[in-house]
């Protein structure tokens, strides 16, 4: 695995694989990787040619400062798992060469509300972030395609969203979400979970499914209430659990009315706050 620091450099990698005919594959991450982060590098080894990584902790999505300062950083850890997995580039930025002093980079794009639902009413500006550091990634990378994983499902529908908007020449894979055991998504918060939370934190997971099976004899909001009330036990506290139309992101008042239908949630779990969602119907 080639470690390009520099932009230029990478970008003049990059050019040569493409003029060799080669498709490159890229998976954005912010480190602390786990075997949620391989499935992507997996996928994106079986449908390109050449895999490229980005490791780079986003300033700009924080809206808490102390939580930026939580966030794990394992650069060699990451590094011995790429190398195994077969990633060809790593590129692992600073904070200037993403934002560089005095360079434009902002993106002007209408979310037609994407990013007000959900997540965006807890962590305004969040998105925005994503919007930014991803536009600048692509810019800078130039991938035939670009994959995501399924649990930030708010996050890849508003790049989905930017891609289509500005006729970005590239396409978006989603990854399916991959579990612990107790059905617990993988993330890279959750080696910051108490012990004593862990172990209960397969309940979001539990909940979910829940809605799933009774989901014929509720409405979302019945459904909803219940799962919220699933989730409430010690140490756990539900900001949303909230049923969606699948491309608006908005919620919905029956599931007969719609094809594509998800229950996205979010928890603190003690002082973690974990995502999760589910798709009902597709």
């Amino acid at each position: 695995m080639k470690r390009k620091i520099k932009v230029s450099t990478l970008q003049k990698a990059i050019t040569k694989e493409h003029n060799k005919g080669k498709s490159v594959g890229f998976v954005p991450t912010m480190g602390a990787l786990h075997e949620g982060h391989m499935s992507l590098i997996k996928m994106a080894r079986e449908q390109c040619d050449v895999v490229v990584c980005s490791i780079f902790v986003n300033p700009t999505q924080f809206n808490e400062k102390s939580d930026l300062k939580k966030y794990p950083r394992t650069l060699k850890q990451d590094m011995a798992m790429l190398i195994e997995e077969g990633t060809d580039y790593l590129f692992h930025p600073s904070v200037d060469e993403i934002y560089p002093d005095g360079e434009d980079i902002s993106v002007e794009i209408d979310l037609n509300g994407l990013d007000r639902q959900m997540e965006g009413a807890f962590r305004p500006g969040h998105f925005e972030g994503v919007v930014q550091v991803v536009h600048r990634l692509l810019d800078i990378v130039k991938p035939d395609k670009l994959f995501m994983g399924q649990k930030d499902f708010q996050q890849f529908t508003i790049i989905q969203n930017m891609i289509d908007q500005l006729k970005m020449p590239v396409d978006l894979v989603v990854c399916p979400i991959m579990r612990e055991e107790d059905g617990l998504a993988m993330s890279s918060r959750n080696r910051r979970l108490d012990p004593d939370i862990r172990k209960k934190a397969g309940i979001l997971n539990k909940s979910l499914k829940w809605i799933k099976k009774n989901m014929d004899e509720l409405t979302p909001a019945q459904a909803s209430k219940e799962a919220i009330n699933k989730m409430t036990i010690p140490g756990f506290k539900p900001e949303y659990v909230t049923i969606i139309n699948g491309k608006t992101l908005k919620p919905i008042r029956s599931f007969e009315s719609h094809d594509y239908v998800v229950v996205c949630t979010a928890v603190w779990a003690g002082e973690v706050r974990l995502i999760d969602n589910l798709i009902l119907k597709k």
